[in-house]
C-alpha cells in the first residue's frame, strides 16, 4: 500500500510540474543577429524595464560594474577579429560588462561568459578588450533596456546602448577590406595546389575524363615540389595509371613511398608497395 500511495504522489507532483501556469518573463530575453561587412555580430541579453524607478545611479549604481542587463551574461559573439578601441578583438563570445559614470561608461569585453551577473572576482586577465564610451543624453525615454548595432559601414558599427534617458555608443571595426583583398588576391591567382587536387581526384573517383584529371593533377604536384605531399603523389600514380601512363605511375608511386616510410604512414606505404607490385616495377 505504502508503494501505491508513493507512486501515486510521485504521479501527481508530475502532473502539478506539467500544468505550470506560464507568465512571461520580467526580464525578456533578445537576440540580435547583424551581418557587418562580411562579419556575423549576434548579440544576446535580457531586457529589465524601468517601471517608474530611477535606473542610473540608483538601480544600476555609478562607478561599479554592471551586467549590462539582467539574469544571465549580456554576450556578443564576432565571427571575425574586430578592432575596439584601437585594439584587435578575436573572433568569438564574450561576456559585455560596462561601469556607468555621469559623463563616460567604461565597457568591457570578457572572455569569460559563463557568469550569472558580474562575475563575484574580477579577473582582469580576461579582459580581452576595454574602452570608454561618451554618455548622450536622450529626449526621448526609453522604458525597456535595449541593445542596438547601429550606423552600419561596410567596414564598421556602432554597438548602442539605450536605457531611461541614457545613451553609450561603442564603435567597432570589422576587417571586410582584408578579407575582400584576400579573396580578390586568391581569384585573381587562380586555382591553388588543393583546387587542382581536389578536382583531379573527384574527376578520378567518377570516372571522368582521365586526361583532364591527369593534367591537375601534375599541377598540383609541381606547385607542391618545394613540400611534396605523399597522398598527392599518391593519386598522381593511380591518376597516371588509369590513363595508361605507367611509367609515369611507378615514378609517382615510389616517390609517394619513399614520403610516407619518412612520415611513417603505413597506410601508405603499404598501399604504394602493392601498387608497384601490380605495375611490375
Amino acid at each position: 500500500m505504502k508503494k501505491i500511495l508513493l507512486s501515486l504522489l510521485v504521479i501527481a507532483g508530475s502532473l502539478t510540474v506539467n500544468s505550470q501556469v506560464k507568465t512571461p518573463a520580467p526580464s525578456p530575453s533578445s537576440k540580435i543577429e547583424q551581418k557587418v561587412g562580411l562579419t556575423d555580430v549576434t548579440v544576446e541579453y535580457s531586457r529589465p524595464s524601468a517601471k517608474g524607478r530611477k535606473i542610473f545611479g540608483d538601480l544600476v549604481p555609478f562607478g561599479k560594474v554592471w551586467r549590462t542587463g539582467a539574469n544571465a551574461n549580456t554576450k556578443i559573439t564576432f565571427s571575425d577579429d574586430v578592432i575596439v578601441g584601437g585594439k584587435t578583438l578575436k573572433k568569438g563570445t564574450y561576456a559585455l560588462f560596462t561601469k556607468p559614470n555621469t559623463s563616460s561608461w567604461d565597457v568591457y569585453f570578457y572572455s569569460d561568459a559563463t557568469n550569472w551577473g558580474a562575475p563575484k572576482e574580477w579577473d582582469a586577465t580576461k579582459v580581452a578588450a576595454q574602452t570608454t564610451a561618451k554618455v548622450e543624453t536622450m529626449t526621448m525615454p526609453i522604458e525597456t533596456f535595449t541593445i542596438s548595432l547601429d550606423d552600419l559601414t561596410s567596414g564598421s558599427a556602432v554597438l548602442g546602448i539605450l536605457w531611461e534617458n541614457t545613451y553609450v555608443g561603442v564603435k567597432f571595426e570589422v576587417p571586410t577590406e582584408k578579407i575582400v583583398s584576400e579573396s580578390i588576391t586568391k581569384i585573381m591567382a587562380g586555382p591553388d595546389a588543393g583546387d587542382y587536387y581536389s578536382s583531379a581526384s573527384y574527376y578520378l573517383q567518377e570516372g571522368k575524363d582521365i586526361n583532364q584529371a591527369k593534367e591537375w593533377i601534375d599541377k598540383a604536384v609541381e606547385m607542391t615540389k618545394n613540400d611534396p605531399h605523399f597522398w598527392y603523389l599518391r593519386k598522381q600514380s593511380l591518376i597516371h595509371a588509369k590513363a595508361g601512363d605507367k611509367k609515369g605511375a611507378i615514378k609517382a608511386a615510389k616517390e609517394s613511398l619513399k614520403l610516407a616510410e619518412k612520415a611513417g604512414n603505413a597506410d601508405y606505404v603499404k598501399m604504394n608497395k602493392e601498387s608497384l607490385k601490380e605495375w611490375g616495377a
